[in-house]
């Protein structure tokens, strides 16, 4: 456990070791403010991306495929995961699909939370939760909902109190959520307090966004979903900068959105949805399309680009596409060094479609939090890659960390017409006593996929995972070959060289809350390498 700790705790910034126990010490000492004015934009704000309506009645939600009532569960006790309690006090629903016929409840909400969560303790006002809530109730403001003086003097509280919780010992996504939400307060309010808060979120996002954003558009922590979160953050700041004419920060931001755009269609299937790489779920971010009509309300034209076979090199992935197949590669690091609770030991993992069909997926993320099932999804064997001597190939432990990691090294990639080859190793099991080196190349044709896995360094065991959508069967013709059958009926076969196949039950999940049975294929190593071949 020592090991552990040191191999997590060594990659930290030593700002976030002073700023964590600066944020566990120190409590503000704040007054509430109960007079404050708004400012009146200067053009609309236009209609943001919308996500699936959350609450089914007055005070019930449906929240991560659990339902509950505030009048039986409250706001804060146990009877629900954090997680849980942390969307519950998001108000997603205030800006969800069809909100104009929910918009009494949602008056009646927001007056029941303020008088629920009265000052500064408790799940609610963790800053997080905060920032979220805060962005949502000015969203569904500039929507049509006509907020009282007592709705617009909480959310400046509010407001006040994040400036003063900044999460400057997490960074990444999370301080970017804290910016944006004291951006939208400086611009919705006007006097000091707003004054102060949008020259604060100014600093962050200046220094934030271009750290966050890579050069090929990916965001840094090496999630679809959360590069969702943050492509739909930069969408909403530059919504609300030009409805205040901050035309300078407008300017600042636009020149990212076509790549990130760019991007997140290249991490996405046929079907237009996220492919499951490190934390990843539907559900959480807006849907593609979503995100993408709303990036062409704002005038970025270039949002229904058309995207084929492509080297992220910045992010560490890699798409490959034919007339047939879509095959997205992870070739990357676990994320940053300093922050990689989002990351799952899945280096040198793949997901495919054939034929618009989704066929290997990795594991997905239905739970957060410490335990057990959270190491299991966050593991090697939860994904399309390959487990050595039954170790992950990065120490992912507890609910959000990881100690010694895998890194990747680009052997050849050769993305032209007629074949697309793609081969690296990663040196994440070097820690183990063969000092093993696990290498995969993929060489995608017209009518196959070939992955020869090699492992160097003597080993007791080394299994392939083949993880399957659960809308395809599996039907096994003989020991080193099975048929898969599509929805379509249209039939792929596997076979394999060097290895023995078995097919083994498991678990798919595609949103929190959620698992879905599915099959997975495992293949034993019988030799040093071994090729498992993919016929369409």
């Amino acid at each position: 456990m020592l090991s552990k700790y040191w191999h997590t705790l060594r990659y930290l910034k030593p700002s976030q070791l002073y700023e964590r126990l600066w944020f566990r010490l120190y409590r503000p000492r704040l007054k509430q403010i109960k007079n404050i004015s708004v400012r009146q934009p200067i053009s609309q704000f236009i209609q943001t991306a919308k996500r699936q309506k959350s609450l089914l009645g007055p005070t019930t939600f449906s929240l991560l495929n659990k339902i509950g009532d505030v009048e039986k569960l409250g706001w804060q006790d146990a009877q629900r995961d954090n997680l849980w309690r942390y969307n519950q006090h998001y108000f997603d629903d205030l800006n969800a699909i069809d909100n104009q016929t929910r918009s009494k409840w949602h008056a009646k909400l927001i007056d029941r939370w303020i008088e629920d969560n009265p000052g500064y303790s408790g799940i609610g006002w963790e800053p997080y939760p905060t920032s979220l809530r805060v962005v949502n109730w000015i969203k569904c403001f500039f929507g049509g909902f006509q907020p009282s003086q007592h709705h617009e003097a909480s959310l400046a509280t509010q407001a006040n109190w994040l400036s003063h919780r900044l999460e400057y010992h997490l960074l990444g996504n999370h301080l970017l959520a804290n910016a944006k939400a004291l951006y939208f307060a400086g611009c919705y309010f006007k006097g000091r307090y707003a004054a102060k808060w949008l020259k604060s979120a100014r600093n962050i996002l200046k220094a934030q966004i271009s750290e966050q954003i890579l050069k090929d558009g990916g965001h840094f922590e090496l999630s679809p979903m959360y590069h969702a979160l943050v492509l739909e953050d930069l969408l909403d700041l530059i919504n609300i900068a030009k409805a205040y004419g901050h035309t300078s920060d407008v300017k600042d931001w636009q020149i990212y959105i076509p790549q990130m755009l760019l991007w997140l269609k290249g991490m996405s299937h046929p079907d237009h949805k996220i492919a499951f790489f490190n934390d990843s779920a539907f559900g959480i971010a807006p849907d593609n399309s979503e995100l993408i009509d709303y990036a062409e309300r704002l005038g970025f034209r270039s949002a229904n680009e058309e995207i084929g076979s492509r080297d992220f090199d910045s992010s560490g992935y890699i798409r490959a596409v034919n007339s047939k197949a879509v095959l997205i590669c992870d070739v990357a690091k676990i994320g940053p060094d300093y922050l990689p609770g989002h990351a799952h030991a899945d280096t040198l993992s793949f997901e495919l479609s054939l034929y618009e069909q989704r066929i290997f997926v990795n594991s997905g993320t239905s739970v957060y939090g410490v335990s057990d099932e959270r190491l299991r999804q966050r593991g090697t064997n939860a994904h399309n890659t390959v487990v050595i001597d039954e170790k992950n190939s990065s120490e992912v432990w507890s609910g959000f960390r990881v100690a010694r990691r895998a890194y990747p090294r680009q052997l050849k990639v050769d993305l032209n017409d007629k074949e697309k080859l793609i081969e690296y190793s990663h040196d994440g099991y070097r820690r183990l006593k063969g000092k093993h080196t696990h290498q995969r190349r993929w060489l995608l044709k017209n009518n196959s996929l070939e992955i020869t896995d090699t492992i160097h360094g003597e080993h007791q065991n080394a299994v392939a995972y083949f993880h399957l959508h659960p809308d395809i069967s599996v039907f096994k013709s003989e020991n080193d070959k099975v048929v898969l059958k599509l929805t379509t009926k249209i039939e792929v076969s596997l076979e394999v060289e060097g290895g023995q196949l078995l097919v083994k039950d498991s678990t798919w999940h595609p949103e929190f809350g959620k698992a879905l049975n599915n099959k997975c294929i495992q293949i034993s190593f019988l030799k040093p390498s071994i090729k498992t071949t993919i016929n369409f």
